[in-house]
């Protein structure tokens, strides 16, 4: 009986994410490499399409990249997408993205994001964090859509 406990303990430590999920060394390349570009906003994102996933699939080019931020730019080089990350800790990866919106307006978007590994495939899903940090204000409108966060 005891021993079944102690499996059953150790089973639901491992199963949890931690720190060792994530790179200690290139952590903005990894971000740029392993981000399911579709859980940012459509408001700084290309149009959504099937099968793409990541800035690679969509044609992104990383212009520069070191371990505290990276800048991309999308395939017709209209705009740029900045990425920064904040803080890694054991809820994921805070970053701030930065980004011109695709709507007529074109104003600037600039919003904290939390990435986690969410499933086996290995891609980063991003959601709006409520957490804040003063090197990432935000600036630009907000959609319902995306307005979700995690609850950090």
């Amino acid at each position: 009986m005891l021993s079944g406990m102690v499996l059953l303990a150790c089973a639901s430590l491992s199963s949890g994410k931690n720190l060792e999920s994530y790179p200690k060394e290139k952590l903005a390349e990894f971000v740029v490499e392993k981000l399911d570009v579709n859980s940012l906003p459509d408001v700084i994102r290309l149009k959504r399409e099937k099968g793409k996933k990541t800035f690679g699939e969509y044609g992104y080019v990383t212009r520069t990249v070191d371990q505290k931020g990276a800048l991309l730019q999308e395939p017709q080089g209209r705009s740029q997408i900045a990425i920064s990350v904040l803080e890694e800790t054991q809820s994921g990866i805070y970053v701030c993205v930065n980004g011109q919106a695709k709507k007529e307006s074109g104003e600037q978007f600039q919003r904290v994001f939390l990435l986690k590994l969410k499933n086996a495939d290995g891609l980063l899903k991003g959601r709006e964090s409520s957490k804040g940090f003063a090197a990432c204000p935000a600036i630009g409108g907000v959609d319902a859509e995306f307005a979700d966060s995690y609850g950090d």
